[in-house]
């Protein structure tokens, strides 16, 4: 008897667990965390296994897991395409970095300073609406078939994007802290330093990881155009050549590299800002 009380008493705490768990912004175990993490991916396997192992769709449109990975092990070790992957890291990664070496700094100031942003926030909005991918006739035309033109793509497509949403987690920052620190007798010029940018800088480390996901979509289409290497380079091949597990398996790679580089800047915000 005892022992049908205390499964009941267990299960009614996992209900009870499970119900605040949906309450807004609350807190879950880590471990409830991953497991979740674990059974989506889980749930996305088995779809696709069912659809075909089961027949469902050709393996002409939809290659199965197992076609998929002995791609993979083919690419890897005959087609040498980590080559191909290091190449396309490399060029997100400059893209990326030349954008937001100009982007934070010029965000912050936007964010901060009326003036700079009625100067600056049009002439970016406008350019935030252009679509990189159309520029690259031009580009192959001003700066030619070269690695050049495919990190001006990475830049085009991430710096109107990163600018903006570092200008608004700028002026996010509440007003009362900015008035406190006033009363304190900080200078106007120490608020921005010692205030607002110690205050947004989680924010803009999170635009920063949101801008690289961005930056990954813009690096295929690059790459699609005038490449002889690179993970775009390998998928635009496969397609003529109707290979489609050699194409699900850049696009998996290209979800694990994002995955990973994701991971790695929650990491750091968690390392830089624990209070936040």
């Amino acid at each position: 008897m005892a022992e049908i009380e205390e499964k009941t008493e267990l299960k009614e705490d996992i209900i009870q667990k499970a119900v605040q768990s949906f309450t807004p912004k609350a807190e879950i175990q880590h471990t409830a965390y991953l497991t979740l993490g674990f059974i989506g991916f889980a749930a996305v396997l088995l779809l696709w296994c069912i659809l075909t192992y089961g027949g469902i769709v050709d393996t002409i449109f939809l290659p199965t897991p197992t076609a998929t990975i002995q791609a993979g092990i083919s690419l890897f070790t005959e087609l040498n395409f980590i080559h191909d992957i290091g190449i396309t890291i490399v060029r997100v990664m400059v893209g990326f970095i030349l954008a937001a070496v100009i982007a934070v700094p010029l965000g912050i100031l936007l964010g901060a300073y009326k003036p700079i942003e009625g100067l600056l926030e049009p002439l970016i909005s406008f350019g935030r609406y252009l679509p990189a991918s159309a520029f690259i006739p031009l580009l192959i035309l001003w700066i030619g078939v070269n690695e050049t033109q495919k990190v001006t793509v990475i830049f085009i497509g991430s710096f109107p994007q990163l600018i903006l949403m570092v200008a608004a987690a700028t002026k996010s920052v509440q007003n009362d802290l900015i008035d406190v620190s006033y009363t304190l007798g900080t200078s106007r010029a120490a608020v921005l330093w010692r205030v607002m940018l110690p205050a947004s800088m989680p924010s803009i480390i999170n635009s920063l990881r949101m801008i690289l996901g961005w930056a990954w979509t813009y690096i295929i289409v690059a790459e699609l155009v005038g490449a002889s290497s690179g993970i775009g380079y390998m998928i635009i091949q496969s397609q003529r050549m109707l290979n489609t597990s050699n194409i699900f398996v850049g696009i998996l790679a290209i979800g694990v590299i994002g995955l990973i580089f994701d991971y790695l800047f929650k990491w750091l915000s968690k390392r830089l800002f624990p209070w936040n």
